[in-house]
């Protein structure tokens, strides 16, 4: 029998790492990128059916890098995860200093690269009655000082999430905000930051989405969490 299908980017590290160390235990068969190639080597050597992963390092705003997912990714994808992102200058700036190269460095990993993926591997996902997994945040929906560009980026994001699943309604589009995590991002852009969880901890929530056939929408990872005893 034929594994279903992943691709997951930005998955060297934090919660792309963590969610195709849970599809990789599953038998899944992935296409994962990053940006560092040794890092995304290593990243894959740990994984339970490292047999079953390809690895495509490189930047997810670039056209002929997409191009090479999407040939990696084959004829039929069950679940894309839109997980790379890009949180723009640190310390973070208010958006009266935020400089516009910056922004649009944002807008293009966090925005305009999900858009172009989901066209390029669009035809292996209908065929699969497929999946789409887009890494939102809160910064999509509150007003936090310094995250206006990230924010903006997501909130676009949720935006395209919410009209490609009312353009494909064959296909299960989500927009999930995982909540604060113990990842290099959070930390580089609030270093003070203690007793977050784990990305690991997210996992479960978003595995959900993929298991239950939920309706396409915006969720929060902490709605979704498994309650403790449930036998999940």
């Amino acid at each position: 029998m034929t594994p279903p299908t992943a691709l997951v980017t930005g998955a060297s590290r934090g919660l792309g790492a963590a969610l195709a160390e849970a599809l990789s235990r599953r038998g899944w068969r992935l296409v994962v990128d990053g940006r560092t190639p040794d890092r995304l080597a290593a990243a894959v050597a740990a994984l339970p059916r490292p047999d079953l992963v390809t690895a495509v390092p490189g930047d997810v705003a670039d056209p002929a890098h997409r191009a090479a997912l999407a040939a990696a990714v084959g004829d039929r994808l069950d679940l894309l995860v839109n997980n790379a992102s890009e949180l723009g200058p640190t310390p973070l700036p208010g958006l009266a200093d935020l400089p516009p190269a910056a922004l649009e460095r944002v807008l293009a990993v966090n925005t305009v690269a999900p858009l172009a993926l989901v066209q390029a591997v669009l035809p292996a996902l209908e065929r699969a009655g497929g999946v789409v997994l887009d890494v939102s945040s809160d910064a999509a929906v509150e007003a936090y000082e310094g995250w206006g560009g990230y924010g903006a980026s997501k909130a676009a994001l949720d935006q395209l999430s919410a009209v490609l699943a009312v353009e494909h309604p064959a296909l299960r589009v989500y927009a999930v905000d995982p909540g604060d995590m113990a990842t290099d991002m959070h930390r580089a852009a609030d270093p003070d930051a203690t007793g977050l969880p784990e990305p690991a901890a997210v996992v479960p929530a978003l595995l959900r989405l993929v298991d239950e056939a939920l309706p396409s929408g915006r969720y929060r990872a902490a709605d979704l969490a498994v309650p403790a005893g449930a036998g999940r």
